[in-house]
């Protein structure tokens, strides 16, 4: 299925890498700006994590750190 897609590119990784997936930098600071956090029910909870989440989607050189530590290029933004 993979060879008679040629567009498609796949890249083998070890069974477990960390460090090659942006998304576990992305919920390492997550957890690190919960640590302290002292909510009592889960909607609390909810409500932290979607605050945190829509903050940091606007810090593009946070996003860009993240895909460039694992060796990734971050998307270009296609200018006017």
């Amino acid at each position: 299925a993979i060879a008679a897609r040629s567009w498609l590119r796949v890249y083998r990784l070890p069974v477990y890498a960390p460090e090659l997936n942006p998304v576990e930098k992305v919920w390492s600071t997550m957890k690190a700006s919960l640590a302290n956090l002292a909510v009592r029910t889960a909607a609390d909870l909810t409500t932290a994590v979607k605050n945190r989440l829509k903050r940091m989607q606007y810090r593009h050189g946070l996003i860009d750190g993240y895909l460039t530590g694992t060796g990734l290029s971050p998307p270009t933004s296609a200018g006017p």
